[in-house]
């Protein structure tokens, strides 16, 4: 696993981090379990050691460090043998709902491993781990558990109960509730990594109300780069799909021969406007365009009124997105029915500066989510 074999400062550091979090508990709870929303979590992992933080993408992972990929997860100890969400399939619903109950298992599976090798394949690493916080009075426990695809053909023990499905493949314990549409998996934690006592502070409001800025280095104004949503979808589309001869499916088009990688990912006219300056406001002006893998291609602004986003050549971006990623088989159109079972229909862009900017592939509907704070 990662843990054991991390740098012994950064664990420090990272234990550190999760006491002085966890005292100020009474912000929020009159328990003895140690307070830590999600979030603080992936952030706390990502300070602490050191790690790309991949929250705002809402994938599979939270989490790179080199060539490992993580699910980072908090909550409740317990008896150490809960059910914890895993992945949620609410848009492809209706491709389940008259199946039968091994049919729905095997459907979810496989789009459950579908969106692992995503990660796999989208973020070069070639490992995933769940890195596990749980919670008990005055204490906070750290298991790790790998990230594995659920093994299909070994499924076993599929049990019915109103709106659940539990099952088994030989390795885990899941279970699919069908009214959430959420997929569960069992997390039997017992022989932690390292058990961290927690002092909980009696009076935390206090302790904040000394902290003055003329005082004290600890305030500091926090910065971050610029970023925008872009659809993987026409963004003229009432019902989200790609089109099917240009953007992702711009190979498709016709005129003249191409590339069966070429493709650019559409940027409405909106964000020019809300977001002037973002994006060079001509053809010509090139900058560099990093992938969540490392590698950085040349990219550009693309058709009238800037309203592409592509690499040069054209196929690199392509190749990445469709077949690195996406895994689309050449020569098969991308649909609305394929980004909902990956569960992704958008994607990040951040401006590090003018000629340099980061991409990344984003949830279905954060898109959606992001336009509608600004149309």
């Amino acid at each position: 696993m990662f843990y054991n074999i991390e740098n012994n400062k950064l664990q420090t550091k990272y234990i550190e981090y999760l006491k002085l979090t966890g005292s100020l508990s009474r912000l929020f709870s009159d328990s003895l379990a140690p307070y830590l929303y999600y979030r603080a979590a992936e952030n706390i992992f990502c300070l602490g050691f050191e790690a790309e933080n991949l929250s705002r993408s809402d994938i599979s992972i939270d989490a790179k460090k080199e060539n490992i990929g993580f699910g980072l997860k908090t909550f409740l100890h317990g008896n150490g043998k809960t059910f914890q969400k895993v992945a949620e399939f609410n848009a492809i619903r209706d491709e389940y709902t008259s199946k039968s109950d091994k049919e729905i298992i095997d459907f979810i599976s496989q789009a459950r491993n579908k969106r692992l090798d995503i990660c796999l394949e989208g973020y070069g690493v070639d490992s995933l781990i769940y890195h596990c916080l749980t919670r008990s009075d005055n204490l906070i426990s750290i298991y790790e558990f790998p990230m594995d695809k659920v093994q299909i053909d070994s499924i076993k023990k599929i049990v019915r109960s109103k709106n659940t499905i539990q099952f088994e493949d030989g390795m885990n314990e899941y279970s699919f509730n069908l009214s959430k549409s959420t997929l569960y998996k069992r997390f039997i934690c017992k022989d932690s990594l390292e058990d961290i006592k927690v002092d909980i502070l009696e009076n935390p409001f206090e302790l904040l109300a000394n902290l003055n800025k003329s005082e004290t280095s600890i305030l500091k104004e926090v910065s971050t780069y610029p970023f925008i949503y872009l659809p993987l979808y026409a963004p003229s589309s009432q019902d989200l799909e790609p089109a099917i001869a240009s953007g992702i499916n711009q190979w498709n088009a016709g005129g003249r021969d191409r590339n069966q990688d070429e493709l650019y990912i559409p940027v409405p006219a909106w964000i020019h406007k809300k977001f002037e300056g973002f994006f060079p406001n001509n053809n010509d002006d090139k900058f560099e365009l990093e992938l969540p893998n490392g590698n950085v291609l040349n990219a550009k602004m693309c058709q009238a009124g800037q309203k592409g986003l592509m690499s040069n050549p054209n196929k690199a971006l392509g190749k990445w997105v469709l077949r690195d990623v996406l895994k689309v088989p050449v020569g098969t159109l991308v649909d609305r029915k394929y980004l909902d079972m990956i569960g992704i229909d958008s994607a990040i862009v951040f401006k590090l500066n003018d000629t340099k900017y980061k991409i990344d592939f984003a949830s279905s509907g954060k898109f959606e989510e992001f336009k509608e704070q600004f149309i």
